[in-house]
């Protein structure tokens, strides 16, 4: 069976959506969307909990990603958390009642998680997410899941999971040795430490930390920055990177040569060399 990816690398074409919250079944706004400056903001809202997931908040989550995947105005996906904390993971009360129920996972990492990481990995343009605060089990999967990760200095990471007396989900088990090495993070998760965002950095798990203070507005920058970049060659270096994780160097090559040919053809690259011949800086429009 062919493995190649998509080789458009073009997020599909659509109406501009309005921008407003994704609410639960009983009205409260849990995750937030809004888009601003050609960046799709998702907010994760339940600043009282921690962002702790709930399946109701994950469904709501995965559909602001989708709707950010699809959404022809949004050129780059900026998540981020309400209040004090980025994402504690599974809100545990839930998952308690459960396992009192006899129903225990209920099947939420197939049905909830795995649609999540993937969706945000495979999202044709770039995803960002901006760690507030605490960021545990799968809210660290989840940061760790966007191609960058721009972290308050007081922020913490920990892969809680070992503590609870589970394994890794949300794609942590594939992200968190990319960034920081196997070993590292065999000691991360069989240990599950908090990580403070200083030594993040230092092992690699993030790509800036600044002043608590400046967090939205650092993070907001580079996504602008991203949000008027070439979408589709993003794109192809995304489905570059993830399909040469498993594959030899002569198929990593077959695919980079479909997807520059892909690229070649976009109007981005046309663009943006006439401007180099002209000594003119490119303007690009995402397509």
């Amino acid at each position: 069976m062919d493995q190649r990816p998509d080789l458009t690398g073009a997020a599909p074409e659509g109406a501009v959506a309005p921008s407003s919250p994704t609410a639960d079944e009983h009205g409260h706004d849990h995750v937030l969307y809004s888009v601003e400056d050609g960046v799709a903001t998702i907010t994760l809202n339940r600043p009282d909990a921690m962002n702790a997931l709930t399946i109701l908040m994950k469904a709501a989550l995965l559909e602001a990603l989708e709707r950010a995947r699809d959404d022809a105005g949004a050129r780059a996906v900026l998540l981020t958390g309400a209040g004090r904390g980025f994402c504690a993971g599974q809100d545990l009360r839930e998952h308690a009642d459960n396992l009192d129920a006899g129903v225990g996972l209920d099947n939420t990492v197939r049905a909830h998680y795995n649609p999540i990481i993937l969706t945000i990995t495979g999202m044709g343009k770039p995803v960002i997410a901006a760690v507030n605060g605490i960021a545990a089990g799968a809210g660290a999967s989840l940061a760790f899941a966007c191609d960058f990760r721009v972290v308050a200095d007081g922020a913490k990471f920990a892969m809680a999971f070992s503590g609870i007396g589970l394994a890794p989900d949300s794609g942590a088990s594939w992200t968190l040795p990319r960034l920081v090495g196997p070993a590292r993070a065999r000691e991360l998760l069989v240990l599950g430490e908090p990580v403070g965002a200083a030594r993040a950095l230092e092992l690699g798990m993030v790509t800036s930390v600044v002043p608590a203070g400046e967090l939205t507005a650092r993070a907001r920058e580079l996504a602008v920055r991203l949000a008027q970049g070439p979408t589709v060659a993003y794109g192809a270096i995304k489905q570059a990177l993830d399909f040469s994780a498993a594959h030899s160097l002569e198929d990593s090559l077959e695919v980079e040569a479909d997807l520059q040919d892909a690229c070649a053809k976009s109007e981005d690259h046309h663009n943006a060399t006439r401007a180099f011949l002209a000594k003119e800086r490119p303007v690009f429009e995402g397509r």
